[in-house]
């Protein structure tokens, strides 16, 4: 009776510091985006701003599946708990930092923190629960992430104001101390009984793949043409470094992500459908904010304003459908939630210049409502197929491929839009920039140049009314609208774009088995808990 009372105290602990751990790391996005602006005019660098998210990006995706498989090699609270403290290493690292160069570099230290942490939620939560109790969890969970994504903006913005930007980072210690010693008391650490192979090769040859390919993907038509030596040689890095990746994996004792897994049907056809919809997910979020702004007209806080439901709409179905996923089975969940991401694409291609802000909001609503329903489940669909032994290695990939897609769908959607705004601006936009008298020619050359390098910029005149106020009056009654009804068209091309990738993940569910959600008893849970060498301190008893 005792040891089961301490098990529970021990579990609520548990419990208590992954909600905190998940909520301030999935914040500290939102929160680091809103204080940009007054990060750069403080510490100048605008050209490198970007790199703040880069940064993150490369380190967090990157270490995302090596986390996992240490986690199932040394046990779950050595790796959690190591994670937690380097991303609030990180985080004070970036309050101190006195340059623009020095925040990307502790960005890049707070990523590998970050890295560590996002799997290991799910990852225990895994080790936990039955497959019933793991679907409440795991849409609550992801009902916190869009929780935190919803009013990190406002918490980023009253920090800013109130205190200062360095206390974006420095909030994250007190919240981080806590959450460690919640985690740390709720978990018991592995015992280790012989020696652990270290797959040395497979980590170097990933990153050395892995950060190439991002590299290239985060440059690539921005500040090096695809068709540049340095594009093309990140590429073929990129390439020699996962195909080496895959060779060491099949020769590894302890590989980080066995290749053996992708023989299985379930892990190649739940990772692709987390990939394609991941690639749609970042397209709406980019590219709606972008499309309200620069042809509907609204302001970047009301644009935002425009994302809020979506948020809400996925932690409402997320949680709704951990409580439902029991009665109608995982696969025709994913099913019908990529269905509804798919026909909110459908909508994102009829807005217009005319489209109100409630009708996007509802369009948005809905992509949420699909998201809600998926994202949870595939974790969870993973989790149920492969044993304990494997449950840190399938979770991690799960993140892996949602983050890689991620990374695919805004250059690939980018990409999309700048072609396809490239011709149609030659088509409209330059017969009437030849119309013009000669004495514009030095703005006619300028635009000229702007269309075949860069339309994307051609069209931030869009968002900037003083950019606008320069042009003469004539100028800008013609030319405005042909820039709008480019960028619109544009815009449906990504759109319809990410209505094909989200078509194609849901024609991956169809290539899954039925999957059911366990439902062990106490007794067997408790043995593949031992046999996994994680379970709450109570059950030392």
């Amino acid at each position: 009776m005792t040891a089961s009372i301490e098990n529970q105290k021990s579990r609520t602990l548990l419990l208590i510091g992954l909600i905190i751990a998940m909520f301030f790391s999935a914040l500290d996005g939102t929160i680091v985006g809103t204080a940009m602006p007054r990060i750069v005019g403080d510490l100048g660098g605008l050209s490198m701003m970007t790199w703040l998210t880069t940064a993150y990006l490369l380190t967090s995706t990157t270490v995302v599946p090596i986390a996992g498989k240490l986690a199932d090699l040394l046990g779950r609270r050595a790796i959690y708990v190591t994670g937690l403290v380097i991303f609030m290493a990180g985080s004070v690292l970036c309050g101190l930092a006195d340059n623009m160069t020095e925040l990307i570099i502790y960005r890049g230290v707070q990523g590998i923190g970050g890295g560590i942490m996002m799997p290991m939620a799910m990852i225990v939560i895994g080790d936990l629960f039955t497959g019933k109790e793991r679907a409440k969890f795991q849409g609550v969970f992801g009902g916190i992430y869009g929780l935190a994504s919803v009013i990190g903006p406002q918490i980023g913005g009253w920090i800013v104001d109130a205190l200062n930007w360095k206390w974006v980072f420095y909030i994250n210690l007190p919240v981080g101390i806590i959450a460690t010693v919640f985690i740390a008391l709720g978990l018991q650490g592995r015992k280790q009984t012989g020696k652990i192979n270290f797959d040395i090769a497979g980590m170097l040859t990933m990153i050395v793949g892995v950060v190439s390919l991002l590299l290239a993907l985060s440059f690539g038509g921005k500040d090096y043409a695809w068709t540049s030596w340095q594009i093309i040689g990140l590429f073929a890095l990129a390439v020699i470094g996962l195909v080496s990746f895959g060779f060491v994996e099949t020769k590894a004792k302890e590989p980080i992500l066995p290749m053996y897994l992708f023989k299985n049907r379930t892990f190649t056809s739940l990772n692709l459908i987390g990939f394609f919809m991941s690639i749609g997910m970042f397209g709406a979020i980019t590219f709606v904010p972008f499309f309200m702004q620069g042809i509907v007209g609204v302001s970047a806080t009301e644009s935002g304003t425009i994302m809020t439901p979506m948020m809400i709409a996925m932690i409402v179905s997320s949680i709704i459908g951990g409580q439902i996923v029991y009665k109608i089975g995982m696969k025709t969940q994913i099913i019908a939630g990529m269905l509804v991401m798919a026909g909110g694409f459908l909508l994102l291609t009829t807005l217009s210049m005319d489209t109100s802000g409630l009708v996007a909001t509802s369009y948005m609503a809905v992509i949420g409502i699909g998201m809600g329903l998926v994202m949870p489940i595939l974790t969870l669909a993973l989790q149920e197929s492969f044993s304990k032994k494997e449950l840190g290695v399938v979770t991690s990939s799960s993140q892996f491929f949602r983050s890689i897609g991620g990374t695919f769908g805004i250059t690939i959607l980018g990409t999309v839009m700048n072609n396809r705004a490239g011709s149609l601006l030659t088509d409209k936009f330059v017969p009437f920039l030849n119309s013009l008298p000669a004495q514009a020619g030095t703005l006619v050359t300028s635009f000229k140049k702007m269309i075949d390098s860069n339309p994307e910029g051609l069209f931030q005149m869009l968002f900037s009314p003083d950019a606008l106020k320069k042009l003469p009056p004539e100028l800008l009654d013609k030319m405005v609208p042909i820039l709008k009804t480019s960028l619109m068209n544009s815009l449906h091309s990504v759109f319809f774009i990410g209505l094909i990738f989200i078509v194609a993940g849901a024609l991956c569910t169809f290539l899954l088995k039925p999957i059911q959600l366990s439902k062990k008893d106490k007794s067997q849970m408790q043995q593949e808990q031992e046999a996994s060498e994680l379970k709450p301190v109570g059950d030392q008893a």
